[in-house]
């Protein structure tokens, strides 16, 4: 008795909090995002421990999928997140190099019910050092990369693919290089270091892609629900060179972001029912080409509040009819909405609340 007492005052906290969760939606974004850090916790733990086990018996590159496995087991439960997969036969494909979007911290629960046996993934090499999870990483084959030098990455990364045909292991990496969650289905472009390791071990690329769930998950809301993953064909790439990496990213993008178009559900007052027009013009404003020079030496650019360099200004590729319909369009769909700049390109951003 002396012992439940304190649990039963410990727990009132706990309960009010729950309570309080199911009343309010903020509430319930802080309850949720405990829980899910509260199961990320455990299940690290538990790949520590069993990392020193599968790497006496020789199965250490079956540490991730282990660790994906009972997270999956833990945190769909606890979150009361499903997942429909399609094409999960092509996960069977080794060697092979995996990609998938990125879109938030939330990814991690999707690799849960697809990440396949034998399989490592890539990480900076600042990781390398983190307690507990630096030691996981070693113990489970990551490949770590600098990505301040560009030539070190690159090496490391042929290095990289040459062990995965030696041990026939995969390797799951995120080309985009950063999270891209967004109220409409899309993703950012490739960085190039996946399909160089896949062009020069020539080795097929497996893009997975999971559902936009902005609906469920962003700032302030953290919902439950099922979402759906497509797994799609292999790509092939023995044959190419390193002149065909460009291309060959920019098409494993294309099919990507329209499978992820098409899986998605749009988001109640979102612009994702736009004509094909009206998405071309917008694209064209997002990501702009670039500058054109004039006749005095200099970029013709939008101005911007928050940056004095300029940007190439799209209306003047488009004649007066378009610039009145681009002008309708930026009002409708980035009202309220704030342009800053990011590796040459002029991004929208979204705003913070739903």
């Amino acid at each position: 008795m002396s012992l439940l007492r304190p649990l039963a005052y410990l727990s009132l906290p706990v309960l009010a909090f729950r309570f309080a969760a199911t009343k309010s939606k903020i509430v319930r974004y802080y309850w949720r995002m405990g829980v899910y850090v509260l199961c990320l916790a455990i299940c690290s733990i538990f790949g520590v421990c069993s990392s020193v086990a599968l790497v006496v018996t020789g199965k250490r590159f079956d540490l991730d999928f282990w660790v994906a496995r009972s997270f999956s087991l833990l945190g769909q439960r606890a979150l009361d997140i499903t997942f429909e997969i399609e094409g999960e036969e092509y996960l069977n494909t080794r060697p092979a190099l995996l990609i998938g979007n990125h879109q938030s911290m939330l990814d991690i629960l999707y690799l849960g019910p697809i990440f396949p046996r034998a399989t490592v993934i890539s990480a900076k090499k600042e990781l390398r050092w983190v307690p507990f999870l630096g030691l996981f990483m070693i113990l489970g084959g990551t490949i770590f990369l600098d990505r301040r030098n560009p030539q070190v990455a690159i090496a490391s990364l042929k290095e990289a693919g040459e062990t995965m045909k030696r041990r026939n292991i995969s390797l799951w990496m995120f080309p985009e290089g950063t999270r891209s969650l967004h109220e409409e289905p899309t993703m950012k472009p490739f960085k190039k270091g996946a399909f160089h390791v896949a062009v020069q071990s020539g080795l097929p690329i497996v893009p997975v892609v999971c559902e936009n769930y902005w609906r469920l998950y962003r700032k302030d809301v953290f919902e439950s629900g099922k979402l759906k993953i497509k797994v799609l064909p292999p790509i092939e790439t023995s044959g190419l060179t390193t002149a065909d990496v460009p291309a060959l990213a920019e098409r494993t993008r294309d099919i990507m972001v329209k499978t992820l178009e098409e899986i998605s559900i749009p988001y109640k007052g979102s612009s994702a029912t736009l004509s094909q027009s009206q998405k071309s013009e917008r694209d064209a404003i997002l990501m702009p080409p670039p500058p054109v020079p004039t006749s005095s030496g200099k970029s013709s650019g939008i101005n911007t509040e928050r940056h004095t360099r300029r940007e190439p200004d799209v209306a003047d590729l488009l004649d007066s009819d378009s610039r009145q319909r681009t002008s309708s369009l930026v009002r409708s769909v980035a009202s309220s909405e704030e342009t800053e700049e990011e590796d040459g390109h002029v991004l929208v951003r979204k705003p913070d609340g739903p």
